[in-house]
Formats: C-alpha cells, structure tokens, sequence
C-alpha cells in the first residue's frame, strides 16, 4: 500500500457489550497501515542490511582515522561547552528542590500521557496532552497521529524536550550570557534525539525501509561518504542539487564588470528602460555569502527589479579570499570596498554622490562607514538603505551565543591553522545552527534516512556557495561589534577616527523582517535612535532572507509601517500598519524622490570605466569549503 493509501473498509462491526472495548481498540490498530510496516523480501532486506553494516563500518573507520589525524591540531572545545554546562550544574545544585519539583512535574506528565494512551487504546478519544509548535514540520506524516504507537512517540519525546527546556530556562543564578547558551544548546541538544531523526522511530523512514527492502538506507550511506568526502572528513551536508550554474541559471542580470581591485569587482547592469534616474544606485551586499541573492532568477532578482524601476545599478561583488588576503582589515573594506566603489560609480556616471544600499554585514560596514565620512566632512554618500542591517549589537540575536572570550581564541586558532581565513563550511555549520530543524536534520532525514537527493532550490544553492573570511577582519567584526559593540557605544576608532553615529544625518531607510534570526528587527530599529537624520523604518514580513528577497509579483507576506520612531520598538509596532505583499514599492516611494531627474539611460562603459568582462565576474566563480 502506497504511503497515502485510503484505509480499507471492513465489515466487522464493534458488538456491544463486556468485550466491545477490546473490540474497538482492535478495529482501531487493524488499520490496512500495518501493511505498510512489513518487509516485503526479507532476504534482499537481509542483503542490503548486511550493506549497510559495511558502509558504516567504513564511515565510522574513516572518521575515526580523520579526528585521530586532527587531534592536537584543533582546540578541544572550540564553543566553550564545557564551562557553560558546568554553570548550569552549579545552578542546579544550589538548588536541589527545584530539581525535584521539576522531575515530579514530569512524571505527573508522563502518567498523564499515558492514561490518554490507555483510553484511545481501549477505544476512546484519540486526545493530544501535548503538540508541536506552529511551523514545527517535523511531524507532518499522517502517522504522527493516526497510528498509536508513533503518536505516543511523539507527544512523549515533545514532552520530554519541553520539560528539558524549561527547566534550564528556570535554574537560578546564571548571568545573562550563560543563560542563554545553555538555552540555546539544550534546544540544539533536544532537536538531535527527536524521534524524526531515526530509522525505527520516524514512521516514514521505517516505511520506506520495508518497503524497499533497506535500498533507501544503501543510498543514504552512499550520500553520507559523498558528503564525507566532500567535506574533506567534516560533514558537508548538501542541501540542494547541483542543478544551477552562476551565470547561466542564477546570476543572470544583464552588465559588465567595470572596476576590480582585491576585494571587490564593481558590476554595472544594463539598463532596461530607455531613462534612468540621474543619480546611481550602489549596492554593499554581505561578504559572508556571494552577492547573487539578490539576482537568483529573473523573477526574484532585486537587482533586476531596480533597474526595471529606471536606477542604474551597481553592486560589489566581494572577492572570496586566500591566505594572502588574511591581514586585509575592516577598514580595509571600508577603502577598497565602499570607497572604491563610489570612485569607480563617479568615474563610469559623473555622479559623486549615488544612493548607497548595505545588506547584513555590508551594512554594518555602511554605518561605520558613514560615520567616518561624517567625522571628515565627506559627503559622497547621498541617501543610505540597510537591509537586516545591525548598527547596535545589544541585542543582536543568537549568534551572539557564539562570542566570548573562549570561542573568539578557539576560532582564531582555525583559522591561523587553515592559513589565515575561515574556512566557508564553518561559518555556514553555524548559521545552519541557528535553524537546526530546518537545515541540518531535515537534510539528514531526506539525504540519509530516505536515501534522496536534495531538491533544486537556488535559495539553497546560494546558501550552500559559501565563501571564506580572513581572519583580521572577522575577528575585528565578531570582537568590536558583537563582543563590545563599540559602535553604538561611541567606542569604535577606524583610520584614527573615533565613529560617532550621532553626526550621521544622511536620509536612512532601514528594512528589518518580522521573523529574522540573525538581526532582529528589534536589534534593527535601534539605529532609528542613534543616527540624526531622516529615517524610515519598515518591518518585512518572513526572515533574513526571504524577507528581503520578496518581489511585489509574488505576492506574499506583508510589510508594516509608522511614520513615528518612538525609543522603543513595542511602541513602534503599537501604531504601524500592516500592508499586503512586498516593501519593495515602499523602499521604490521613498528612494525615487533622492534620485533626481530622468535622464536618457546609461550602458555600461560609457563613463571613463570600460567593461573588464560580463557579469556575474570572476570573483563569485571561485568556491570555498
């Protein structure tokens, strides 16, 4: 029977009297699913089990043989779990009753839980003591709550992982910081054991096993050494298939590059309307991942949108640097990146001052920039947008879980080890982290437990095309921003200049999404308060992603606006206004007022800068691991 198999009909009919329960509860087990639970060819299930115990032998041997090969060449622990579980201890034993009303309150749970189970068994009600949260895909198949075993499962493992969380959450006297990472890695450790992420518990893996025999579990190990050894001993989970190549799928917009030096090449995009605004737009995406997210596929490129809106467009696209790069510092990309890039925009339009764009960490460069150019009086920078953009870092989000002093000297010895960069597989390990479910264990699942090759998806594509960091500029920006957060704090000197965000009086449009895990947009709306000129803040609907990448054609989500910047957020939030679809149109008002008059539209080269090649350049075709 296939997986979304109607139930057979039965003529059996529940007799009424001393025996009609235990009648019931067989009429509810006998359901045609259980045929889905049986091995159809038990010697090829033989065979292939026997496959599958060699595969892992091997991977576990070649595991084994990398760690060895590892050992004293890493730190030991490199996210400072030891001290932050021993804190935890600590709290729990100053505080023995609160232990034991914890574990009392789970077995009044679980005799709960098992009373229900009982019941339906026995006939009654199927009842549900407790469920996933909203957006929880993990139990999604129909026998998370048809079949009775399986639903015990789950509302067994989810009331244990509960219990798990909130009693850490309630332990006493740990600062701030700790708190939060024991919070954050009891979650991390809880979504590890949920029961989705095993063959014999996960009711759509053990089907598919029987079903065929073991094969999916013989493709899923082969999966596994692909990764393996794509990762060069580390785990490398591919997330979508090689289905796209920059250029030619992806990264498509139409232009030239027109300006490179070692940290950026300078694209300029072709224009699609036969007038431009006269003053250009210049865009800083982050350089923790490759500019193209913002020009995936024609229907979802901001990059093409704007030029079909009449701007010229420029946009930096970061070069993915070797060791020879490793001592370029944050003011370096202040230099060679943003300053570079307005000479080249005024070289190749006249035009000295362009409306600027800054994206994650671009635009953290931005605000720092601007407050440099504030403090020497340099006015080439017209109008500024921030896309999920942090200027304060108080209250940047859980990333911020991986900053202290253990994590920051661990960190700098891999990458003095892996020749002065961070290797891009390890800042995508922690980003993924972030969204554990999402992008680790729902790959494990598809990838390895099902056996299947990972879907096309470009968002994914471009999130698994990482690129490296070099060590003197990410360590500044994990050390000054979000350890000390000295920009906001008035604290942070760059060429000499100690930044004063107070003297930015530029007009600002600050885009932040509703459920963004890397800036929050409560993080966000602080720069309204620390900057002197005019600002519009917005809030996007979705997160860091698809919360900037959501073309008005698409329909979805929603953006919220307030014309007042209370202090504080909340207040904000009290008096916006929710609008249908994309902000795009939004940011489109109140950018086209700064761009003055129409002029007949601009091809790449015209200006003093002559194409070096087409777009996408060079810079974004180099990998990293």
């Amino acid at each position: 029977m296939s997986k979304h198999a109607e139930p057979k009909k039965t003529s059996k009919r529940t007799p009424h009297g001393p025996d009609s329960r235990a009648n019931a509860a067989a009429a509810a087990t006998d359901t045609p699913a259980e045929d889905e639970y049986r091995i159809t060819d038990p010697g090829e299930f033989a065979r292939n089990m026997v496959r599958v115990g060699i595969q892992s032998q091997r991977i576990l041997g070649d595991y084994l043989k990398n760690q060895a090969a590892k050992f004293g060449s890493e730190p030991l622990d490199p996210l400072n779990l030891a001290s932050t579980f021993m804190d935890l201890l600590r709290g729990m034993v100053a505080d023995p009753s609160a232990i034991m009303e914890a574990q009392f309150a789970l077995w009044r749970d679980y005799m709960g839980l098992w009373e229900r189970t009982a019941r339906r068994m026995m006939g009654g009600e199927a009842q549900s003591s407790v469920l996933p949260l909203p957006g929880d895909k993990r139990f999604k198949d129909r026998d998370w709550q048809e079949n009775q075993i399986f639903d015990f499962i789950k509302q067994s493992y989810l009331l244990t992982a509960n219990w798990l969380q909130s009693t850490v959450a309630r332990v006493e006297g740990l600062d701030p910081q700790s708190r939060r990472r024991i919070e954050f890695y009891t979650k991390q450790f809880a979504d590890a054991f949920a029961p989705t992420n095993f063959v014999l518990t996960n009711p759509e893996v053990l089907r598919a096993t029987l079903k065929s025999n073991g094969e999916n579990l013989v493709r899923g190990l082969n999966n596994l050494l692909e990764d393996l050894d794509r990762g060069q001993g580390q785990l490398s989970i591919r997330q979508t298939t090689e289905a796209f190549t920059v250029g030619k799928d992806i990264a498509t917009a139409p232009g030239k590059v027109i300006f490179r030096n070692e940290l950026i090449e300078l694209l300029q995009y072709a224009p699609s309307t036969r007038e431009t605004y006269q003053r250009p737009l210049l865009i800083f995406p982050p350089w923790i991942n490759k500019f193209y997210i913002l020009d995936l596929r024609p229907e979802n490129s901001f990059i093409r949108w704007s030029v079909a809106q009449g701007y010229t467009v420029f946009v930096a696209s970061w070069v993915n640097p070797e060791g020879k790069l490793a001592k370029k510092t944050f003011e370096d990309y202040m230099r060679e990146g943003i300053f570079a890039g307005l000479d080249a925009v005024e070289k190749a339009t006249g035009i000295k001052d362009p409306n600027v764009i800054g994206y994650c960490i671009g635009g953290t460069l931005l605000a720092s920039t601007l407050a440099y150019m504030a403090a020497k009086n340099d006015n080439r920078i017209h109008s500024a947008t921030f896309f999920a953009a942090q200027a304060d870092f108080s209250e940047a989000g859980d990333l911020q879980i991986f900053i202290d002093d253990v994590q920051l000297e661990a960190l700098e010895e891999q990458m003095t080890a892996s020749g002065g960069v961070l290797e891009g597989r390890r800042m995508a390990t922690t980003f993924n982290m972030l969204r554990a479910n999402d992008l680790i264990w729902s790959f494990v699942v598809n990838n390895y437990l099902l056996g299947r090759d990972p879907v096309p998806f470009d968002l994914l594509y471009w999130n698994s095309d990482t690129t490296r960091m070099p060590e003197a500029t990410h360590l500044f920006y994990l050390r000054e921003f979000y350890k000390n957060n000295a920009l906001a704090r008035g604290e942070l000197m760059l060429g000499g200049v100690k930044l004063d965000l107070s003297k930015v009086k530029v007009p600002i449009y600050l885009q932040s999404a509703k459920d963004d895990h890397i800036a929050p947009y409560r993080s966000v709306y602080k720069t309204t308060q620390l900057v002197k000129g005019p600002v519009r803040f917005i809030l996007a609907g979705s997160g860091h992603i698809a919360g900037v990448v959501n073309p008005p054609s698409a329909k979805k989500y929603q953006h919220w606006t307030n014309d007042k910047l209370p202090p504080k957020v909340e207040n904000w939030l009290a008096g916006a206004k929710e609008h249908p679809g994309s902000w795009w149109t939004d940011w489109d008002a109140w950018l086209a007022p700064l761009s003055g008059k129409k002029i007949p539209a601009r091809k790449p080269g015209d200006g003093k800068l002559k194409p070096l090649g087409d777009a996408p350049g060079t810079y974004v075709m180099v990998k990293a691991q």
